[in-house]
């Protein structure tokens, strides 16, 4: 029976039929039908019955607990009283003449608010320079230090570095070292008053590290790694720790990667090390290590399989990657296999992994497919450029390339120039990885008109060649290039112009050539090594029916050395010449010139050099370059901002050797900043030796360093 039931059964019949007669008179009122007094009379007479009674009882005041009230923090407390008492106030916070400094100590700051100390002689700590380093990296003091600090903020973060000290001094080893802390400069008093209120600004936190013993490592185990038997000495070795050896955590975890690693460049395709686990027996002072190693069988490479065949084939990844069926697997192989495929900028995304289709038996190596599946990224760009300088004008050029048109890696770009010196119209073929990783087949058709004060021409080439490239990805030390090239060409010198005479027409067949050696860290910003390049185009030229067979030849030369960690000495030399046949006879288009901002800065585009009757440049046959500049990283930004004083010189001959007879020389200032694909330049030089109409600045920016 519930709760409603209980309270019907209390209720006479007689009531309940009363409330029924007064809810139905009450309908009817509200309705406007006859009520229960039309209707007939209500007995008044039955009494209502008692309602059940309901009570809560009071709880019973012996029950409640007691409330304590809050206590202030003490750091809080004397947050605002910085005086010795306040100092002597805070918890674990211990006077200067009750802790135990260390009497001969080596004390190294850590920034303007922190000291630590260690001891000297028999007791000194290994690696302290490295544990300095690493707390100045971590310390919340030397973080968080600000001018509004007051003492309570100061002592807190004290007590979170000792704790993190007494972690890193662990992690080398020292398990029962003790950190000692204790305030600085509160001597110092405001003046005026001999014992007033602590100056903040001059109070130093002070750790005494007594490091105890160092550990060693006791018993090394390895897991499974007995069972690759003759590899066992080849593997183990790459694992450089052994029992007596000084307990290092970093070194731990190092270790384990190169162990990892040696594996995987042994064959070991799907070998495992897991988690090391360090047991310290304190009685012993010693550490037990293990490193639990699945080794797996050994495995040689089978084939590449491509996810998407018709975009980046099977056979066409083989031909990418450094390894063939049969050789053994490598693990460094399959990770530069996948940066190569980056490098093609064809994929979004790409995973490489290895794939058992044979097991290893009686000895011989199992046999491991390399899965390739790729993730195709956008494939035609669009391209445009606007600039302007004083030398060249106005130039506006616009690209149109599918990188993918001819499957696999199948180049095709079209392009135009439209400019104050320049007009043209051209079509690029590509092939990159052409017949072997990194080898590109390149051909390129186009038509372009040249107006400079040098001379005027109108020419029609088709190159084609071989070439190894270099790429951000992939900086190559050597790279070459051989191939034929074909153009004819109207051209005029500076006189023929003033002249207004008409273009002499050159039909001229060469096959240039280029090697290099880049010796340096960097493609776009170099610091320290050196390159070196030489370029030999034997050429036919025939003019009017005048056959003409002449050589150029240039060779390029940069160094780069860093003083310090923010000055790079950076110079560079270049010489050219043209052999076989008179100036007069070599089109105005393939002389050489100098000026510029790949040249001698401070000078206009091609202004450097000898001139004809009427002040404009004629070129010639030979060429001398030399620049030098320093390289000063700065402050500013983050160290993202460097100048860069330079000063370059160069002289253009009509003989075929360098004279240097009219050496032009410029100077001025650069400003490099640094981003994520390179340094953006802007140069600023003037002429210290000026021609008549040489302008007196040059302005060059551009992508990366001068050389």
């Amino acid at each position: 029976m519930n709760a409603d039931q209980e309270l019907e059964a209390l209720i006479p019949d007689s009531a309940v039929q009363n409330a029924d007669a007064w809810a139905l008179d009450t309908d009817a009122a509200r309705t406007g039908a006859p009520t229960e007094a039309e209707i007939g009379e209500i007995a008044t007479d039955v009494e209502m019955p008692e309602l059940p009674g309901i009570t809560i009882p009071w709880p019973d005041g012996s029950e409640i607990p007691e409330i304590e009230p809050l206590s202030p923090d003490p750091d809080i407390d004397v947050a605002e009283q910085t005086t010795d008492a306040a100092v002597e106030a805070l918890p674990g916070q211990e006077a200067a003449e009750t802790n135990p400094r260390l009497a001969d100590a080596d004390v190294d700051r850590v920034g303007d608010q922190v000291e630590v100390a260690f001891p000297r002689g028999e007791g000194a700590v290994a690696d302290q320079d490295a544990i300095v380093e690493r707390f100045a990296g971590l310390s919340s003091l030397k973080t968080y230090k600000d001018d509004e600090d007051n003492l309570a903020q100061i002592v807190r973060r004290a007590r979170t570095d000792r704790e993190l000290l007494e972690e890193i001094m662990r992690v080398y080893g020292y398990y029962d070292a003790s950190v000692f802390q204790s305030l600085g400069g509160l001597g110092q008093r405001v003046e005026g008053e001999e014992r007033g209120p602590i100056d903040i600004s001059k109070v130093v936190v002070r750790f005494d590290v007594q490091p105890g013993p160092q550990y060693k490592f006791g018993a090394l185990a390895f897991g499974d790694l007995q069972a690759t038997g003759k590899n066992f000495d080849v593997l183990r070795g790459a694992f450089k720790l052994n029992s007596g050896d000084a307990i290092n955590s970093d070194r731990i975890v190092a270790e384990r990667v190169n162990l990892q690693l040696a594996l995987g460049e042994n064959g070991y395709a799907f070998a495992k090390v897991g988690e090391t686990d360090l047991l310290i027996d304190h009685e012993r002072r010693e550490g037990d290590l293990t490193v639990p190693v699945t080794p797996g069988g050994v495995y040689a490479f089978g084939k590449v399989n491509s996810s998407r065949d018709e975009f980046l084939s099977g056979k066409h990844l083989q031909r990418i990657a450094r390894f063939d069926p049969g050789d053994l697997y490598q693990r460094s192989d399959v990770d530069d296999l996948r940066q190569a495929i980056l490098a093609t900028g064809l994929v979004s995304s790409v995973t490489v992994e290895a794939r058992e289709v044979a097991k290893p038996v009686d000895g011989a190596p199992g046999t491991v497919d390399v899965d390739v599946a790729l993730t195709p990224g956008p494939l035609r760009t669009v391209a445009g450029l606007v600039g302007y300088s004083s030398g060249e004008g106005f130039r506006l050029e616009a690209s149109w390339e599918h990188r993918n048109f001819f499957p696999p890696e199948g180049m095709v770009r079209v392009r135009g120039v439209a400019g104050t010196q320049e007009q043209l119209a051209g079509v690029t073929f590509r092939r990159n990885n052409f017949l072997t990783r990194d080898l590109v087949l390149n051909a390129d058709l186009y038509a372009r008109k040249q107006v400079s004060s040098a001379f005027q021409a109108r020419t029609v080439s088709f190159t084609a060649g071989l070439e190894r490239q270099q790429t951000l990805l992939f900086q190559k030390p050597w790279v070459f290039a051989a191939g034929i090239e074909i153009l004819a060409t109207g051209e005029r010198d500076a006189a023929a112009i003033l002249a207004n005479q008409p273009r002499k027409t050159y039909f001229i067949g060469a096959l240039p050539m280029r090697a290099a050696y880049d010796g340096s860290d960097d493609l776009l910003d170099p610091k320290r090594g050196f390159r070196v390049g030489l370029r030999a185009s034997p050429e036919v030229s025939v003019q009017d029916g005048v056959r003409s067979s002449y050589g150029k030849m240039q060779f390029d030369a940069s160094y780069y050395q860093p003083m310090g960690e923010k000055l790079v000495i950076a110079s560079r030399v270049r010489l050219g010449t043209i052999l076989g046949t008179d100036i007069t006879n070599i089109a105005p288009s393939r002389r050489f010139y100098a000026g510029g901002g790949g040249s001698v800065r401070g000078y206009g585009f091609q202004l450097i050099g000898p001139r004809d009757t009427a002040g404009e440049p004629s070129g010639g046959r030979a060429l001398s370059e030399f620049s030098l500049e320093a390289r000063v990283k700065t402050g500013l930004m983050g160290g993202a901002i460097s100048l860069v004083p330079f000063v370059d010189a160069g002289a253009v001959d009509t003989t075929s050797t360098p004279r240097l007879r009219d050496i032009k020389v410029g100077a001025g200032i650069g400003l490099r900043y640094e981003t994520n694909f390179g340094p953006i330049r802007i140069d600023l030089g003037t002429p210290l030796n000026p021609s008549p109409g040489d302008s007196r600045i040059g302005v060059y920016v551009a992508l990366g360093q001068a050389f």
